[in-house]
């Protein structure tokens, strides 16, 4: 991701060889951290909303009858118990969390270039081929998912809905210090890792798509653009020259919902398993544990509830993402 869209393949700028220097790879790095971070941060103001919403939908208890009939309804009653502010309620922990992921992705994913390239599989002066794009995105989602998992333990559960006592009253939401707290007490240090498996199989997957598709519909609208040029010197040429900010933006919102939907089950597992209780006589189920528990419930529509209001959110924010990115990087390169 540097230099271009992931710094990589033709779809915003020409092939550029991988940096030799030891600078010039430091400076890649810091821009891949730094942009990614500032893109990350972007994105998550736009769909956080939705994700608090997916949480709660996803979270429900199977032995209770489901609290919300679908995704307009959860939005009413968060909306109406606590108002619109409370659909940011704990969005520090997640804005650190985009922040980190997506400079972790955007660094990874170069990593992952790095390594292709050493291994002779594609000479430096050539972009790599859609496969091995589609590879780096998923080695990128791998190393990511655990930096990732802490935080999004900590974001799961502080977006399920305030619970009532046994008294009737509504207690107080936890809030970021007093959920670590809380973890850290009951399970230790691995406590924040529980739903790693989750969030390995959702991001090696998922990033795999988020990348690849981004890449893949990126090379295709270049093709459709270049379909009227008829010398090399003139598609060279548009080649030098980024997509439209639209075709940018559909290639973008493509990875984005590919990413959401393909691994969605292991993400709904992952947030049942994150905001079960801590402490106590809290049973903790293991990945498989709570994935037959869920599919003997709720079956395949169970694994993907709130999944439509996840891929519409994530169009939009996968889009301004990448636009983000793409933008830092090709205007105030470092």
């Amino acid at each position: 991701m540097a230099a271009q869209v992931f710094g990589t393949s033709t779809s915003v700028l020409p092939t550029i060889a991988m940096p030799t220097k030891e600078k010039s790879q430091a400076k890649e790095s810091v821009e891949d951290i730094l942009y990614g971070s500032v893109a990350g941060i972007m994105g998550k103001y736009i769909e956080y909303p939705f994700d608090t919403v997916k949480v709660r939908l996803q979270s429900q208890p199977d032995h209770l009858p489901l609290r919300y009939t679908g995704p307009l309804d959860c939005f009413k009653q968060s909306i109406k118990q606590d108002g619109v502010l409370g659909l940011y309620r704990g969005i520090s922990a997640p804005l650190v969390g985009a922040a980190l992921e997506n400079s972790s992705l955007f660094f990874f994913e170069r990593l992952g270039r790095e390594t292709i390239y050493k291994t002779g599989y594609c000479p430096r002066d050539q972009d790599l081929p859609l496969p091995a794009l589609w590879f780096t995105g998923a080695f990128s989602g791998a190393f990511t998912s655990f930096v990732l998992t802490p935080v999004e333990l900590v974001k799961c559960k502080i977006q399920v809905p305030a619970t009532v006592s046994t008294d009737g009253m509504i207690l107080k939401p936890p809030t970021v210090a007093s959920v670590i707290k809380d973890v850290f007490k009951h399970e230790g240090l691995a406590g924040f890792w529980h739903g790693q498996m989750g969030t390995f199989l959702r991001e090696s997957g998922g990033c795999g798509a988020w990348f690849g598709f981004k890449e893949t519909t990126s090379k295709l609208f270049r093709t459709w653009n270049e379909r009227s040029l008829t010398s090399q010197a003139e598609k060279d040429a548009l080649r030098a020259e980024p997509l439209p900010l639209w075709q940018q933006a559909v290639a973008g919102a493509t990875a984005g919902m590919s990413y959401n939907f393909l691994f969605f089950p292991a993400d709904t597992i992952k947030s049942r398993m994150q905001t079960s209780a801590v402490g106590g006589t809290a049973v903790k189920k293991t990945f498989m544990e709570e994935g037959k528990a869920l599919w003997k419930q709720h079956g395949l529509r169970g694994m993907y509830r709130g999944c439509g209001i996840t891929v519409l959110r994530s169009a939009p924010s996968s889009a301004f993402i990448f636009m983000i990115y793409d933008g830092l990087k090709g205007y105030l390169p470092l």
